[in-house]
């Protein structure tokens, strides 16, 4: 099984507002850019729909290291925030619909697929792959 290290992150000009997401998958010396964006949605949404293009745009089912600045994705996995709402029928803690639920139905099926490790990274510090990635996202939004 190929490991894969894929970076996302996403990024809005308000909050709704117009929202661009960016991903860059490496595997060994290949290195595959991908972005895109939507008119009107979240920050969250962008930050979910990298994750979710970044291991779409995977053939084959992969060992994938998962490197995202957003505590939202990566808590989601790590700390059982999607058991817990599968449990209680999609609802948070405060017994409300949990938001995004078709973006986090799809990373919980590509779970499936793939072997994921969720990495959390400080946002803007530094990150090479982690700044390319709010590039990308920054220049999906200009591009609307």
């Amino acid at each position: 099984m190929n490991t894969v290290n894929i970076y996302t992150d996403g990024a809005c000009s308000g909050n709704p507002g117009p929202g661009g997401w960016g991903c860059v998958l490496i595997h060994g010396e290949r290195r595959k850019e991908l972005s895109g964006g939507e008119p009107n949605t979240t920050n969250q949404r962008m930050e979910l729909q990298a994750a979710v293009a970044g291991l779409c745009a995977l053939k084959l089912p992969c060992r994938v290291l998962l490197h995202s600045d957003s505590a939202y994705l990566i808590n989601a996995f790590n700390q059982g925030w999607m058991v817990n709402w599968q449990k209680n029928g999609w609802k948070n803690s405060k017994k409300q619909p949990v938001e995004n639920q078709d973006l986090w139905k799809e990373l919980l099926r590509l779970s499936q697929i793939h072997q994921i490790t969720w990495i959390k990274v400080k946002g803007h510090s530094g990150d090479v792959y982690n700044e390319r990635c709010d590039q990308l996202a920054r220049d999906a939004i200009k591009s609307l």
